[in-house]
């Protein structure tokens, strides 16, 4: 099994880090099978008052005894409540939360969007299967935002194509670190995974895959910026990859820009998240074609959380 702490995880005890994914152990059965060599960090071994860090990979090699994968659904947890923008009988257009992961990884018992979505909707698509009803496209863990969901596998295809063809647009407010030297820009770098670090994304390498994604500065206060961001591709954590790169971090990102993250809490106290939100999705509409477009607000904590920034300026 896999893991990789979040935000939240931050800082957090190896074995107690453990102990919330894994609901069938104790901390000392932890503390014992890492003592046997079957937790790595990053391929290492650590002690079991190891401090763990957002964005490592956690490999547990011997499962607990009895301990089987979840029946689709089966979590033991309530579903969030969804807010449901758009209905019809081939599409939903939802807000997923932040701190909700879109499918479980390998693990990983903790409620999701796919769980949400089972709940809510009688009938979705199976294309990507059973542990991924009706999913097309994701956002991280830690963003908030606009997900479209297929009802039907005709549905799906069609999404599926929009996006492969980049004939869906996907944009975002986020805020980061510094002030932007242009009010509004371009980033073209290529983005593949990180050839170390197998659970990050490096960019401005040859071999990766081609990525663009869009600015243009909103807002500027006490050292930070806030942007509109489109991107015309959707590469694995390509905003935050690619405003990283320019030396930009999103705020909350302890992956992409672990110092400035330490330097922010310090003054501005936890941020349990990243200052990511989808705040618009235009594409397709799979039955008719024609163009539909869908708009979220920004969730009032960031908001607020501007707005104190703001006021330190």
């Amino acid at each position: 099994m896999r893991f990789e702490p979040g935000p939240d995880d931050d800082g957090a005890r190896l074995d107690v880090f453990l102990s919330r994914r894994l609901s069938g152990w104790t901390r000392s059965q932890l503390q014992r099978l890492n003592a046997r060599g079957g937790v790595r960090i990053d391929g290492a071994r650590v002690k079991d008052g190891y401090r763990v860090r957002a964005g490592q990979s956690i490999a547990v090699d011997d499962p607990a005894p009895g301990l089987a994968d979840p029946e689709p659904g089966a979590t033991g947890l309530e579903p969030v409540e969804l807010n449901v923008l758009f209905e019809d009988a081939h599409i939903a257009v939802v807000e997923k939360p932040a701190g909700l992961a879109v499918h479980s990884g390998a693990g990983d018992r903790r409620v999701t969007l796919a769980d949400a979505l089972r709940a809510r909707f009688p009938h979705l698509s199976d294309v990507g299967g059973a542990q991924r009803p009706g999913i097309v496209h994701r956002l991280d863990r830690w963003t908030s935002g606009l997900v479209v969901v297929a009802k039907s596998n005709r549905s799906h295809a069609r999404l599926s194509e929009s996006f492969r063809e980049r004939t869906v647009r996907k944009s975002y407010i986020a805020a980061v670190h510094g002030s932007m030297a242009r009010e509004s820009g371009e980033i073209d770098l290529p983005i593949r995974r990180h050839p170390v670090r197998r659970t990050r994304m490096a960019a401005n390498d040859a071999s990766g895959r081609p990525a663009h994604t869009a600015y243009r500065t909103r807002d500027r206060a006490s050292g930070f910026s806030l942007l509109d961001v489109t991107i015309r591709t959707g590469r694995t954590h390509q905003v935050r990859v690619h405003l990283a790169a320019v030396g930009h971090p999103v705020l909350g990102d302890a992956v992409y820009g672990a110092r400035p993250h330490r330097a922010f809490e310090r003054r501005y106290g936890p941020l349990r998240r990243y200052f990511l939100h989808a705040v618009r999705l235009a594409f397709p509409h799979p039955e008719t074609a024609r163009t539909v477009a869908f708009r979220s607000e920004l969730p009032e904590e960031l908001a607020a959380l501007w707005r104190r920034i703001g006021k330190r300026t």
